[in-house]
């Protein structure tokens, strides 16, 4: 799909709460400002490319879904499910993802400067030279994660459960 696509055609891929969804590509899609909480979207589905900056998908279910180079910045994805997602290279910044789960998640060269993950689930999660600057990771569980050359300047890790287990105080 065009960079030009319509929010229209990434709600085509969002249905009510636990219900499942037929659509599954949406390669590049377009929305801002737009509000899909408590939806799903179909697991492993293609939102490679998507520009989303500042929509609302709070308790989203994006469980393997590729969102590889995607635009996220500003997004509220508090509670989301994004266990095992693609969201290497994806823009993260000044995202809200308290509480989400991205265990499993792929967040190679990901740029969640300034992110909000408070108590996120990140266990295993690949943050291979990630930006994490001023990210707050606060409570956040970080076991298994992979780190290596990520920039955490500035992060506040205070309380986060580091990837050796230990806490960081």
């Amino acid at each position: 799909m065009s960079r030009n696509t319509r929010v229209m055609d990434v709600l085509s891929l969002l249905v009510g709460e636990h219900d499942p969804v037929a659509a599954s590509i949406c390669q590049g899609c377009y929305g801002r400002n737009v509000e899909v909480s408590g939806y799903r979207i179909e697991p492993g589905a293609n939102l490679s490319g998507a520009v989303l900056s500042g929509a609302y998908l709070s308790g989203a279910y994006l469980s393997g879904a590729d969102l590889t180079g995607a635009v996220l910045s500003g997004l509220n994805l508090s509670g989301a499910d994004l266990t095992g997602a693609n969201l290497s290279r994806a823009n993260l910044t000044d995202a809200n993802l308290t509480l989400a789960n991205l265990s499993g998640a792929n967040l190679t060269l990901a740029n969640l400067a300034g992110a909000n993950l408070p108590r996120a689930n990140l266990t295993g999660a690949n943050l291979t030279l990630a930006n994490l600057t001023y990210a707050k990771l606060g409570g956040a569980d970080l076991r298994g994660a992979n780190l290596s050359g990520a920039n955490l300047s500035g992060a506040n890790l205070c309380g986060a459960t580091m990837p050796d287990g230990s806490i960081h105080e």
